[in-house]
């Protein structure tokens, strides 16, 4: 348990607004491949606003779709620091592993630099960061992001050096998976569907400790992800 996991839960258990910043990539970002259904970030503001009862609070999802660590960072002021945020997330890895296309082929540890820099702006906010990994990758389909595992683990490494608080979703893919890619949570070879989203919503909650008396939301998404993987 990090030392930021303290600072939140006593945020929490405070009366104080906390304003939440989501930021990261399409996954984040979150449209069309969950079909009109919430994204993680939706539903991260029904527990936190809704069931926690945190009326006050402002989850704000400012993730673009296409984007890598090097543009958040540009872009900081605008994606991050311009809210006056107290938590900030960030999901991004699924852009910086591709050796195709139009994207600029960084290293492992070229990321891990910048995921470094970006958790050292938030810190310099007043903010708490927390970094999530991103998802598995349909690897034969998308041979381009092929390297994703790689930057998972600069992911761990950073939030390990960092004192970070780590949301392992890649981890937790692979659990879901039995190891490999779980399908039934999928869109495409990269990008969650609906039942992802809830995947992903209920691991940052387990992690974030969010787990509101009589929630009608958990146990509906717990049951929602582990049908989509029977199916």
């Amino acid at each position: 348990m990090t030392a930021d996991a303290d600072v939140l839960a006593r945020a929490l258990s405070a009366d104080a607004p906390l304003t939440w910043v989501l930021t990261g990539d399409s996954i984040t970002h979150g449209l069309v491949h969950t079909q009109g259904g919430r994204t993680y970030a939706e539903h991260l503001h029904e527990i936190v606003r809704g069931e926690l009862g945190r009326v006050h609070d402002a989850v704000i999802d400012t993730a673009i779709s296409g984007w890598r660590i090097v543009q958040i960072l540009e872009d900081f002021d605008r994606r991050v620091a311009t809210w006056r945020p107290q938590v900030v997330t960030l999901m991004i890895g699924t852009n910086d592993c591709s050796d195709g296309g139009a994207f600029p082929v960084i290293t492992p540890a070229d990321f891990a630099l910048s995921l470094t820099e970006f958790v050292r702006r938030v810190r310099a906010l007043g903010a708490i960061p927390v970094l999530q990994t991103p998802p598995a990758v349909d690897v034969p389909n998308a041979p381009e992001r092929a390297r994703i595992g790689a930057f998972a683990q600069a992911v761990r490494d950073v939030a390990a050096a960092e004192d970070a608080i780590l949301v392992d979703q890649f981890a937790r893919y692979a659990e879901l998976g039995s190891g490999g890619v779980p399908w039934g949570l999928m869109n495409d070879p990269f990008h969650p569907n609906a039942a992802g989203h809830e995947a992903l919503a209920l691991e940052l909650a387990t992690v974030l400790r969010l787990d509101p008396a009589g929630s009608r939301v958990l146990p509906k998404l717990r049951a929602d992800v582990a049908a989509a993987r029977l199916g």
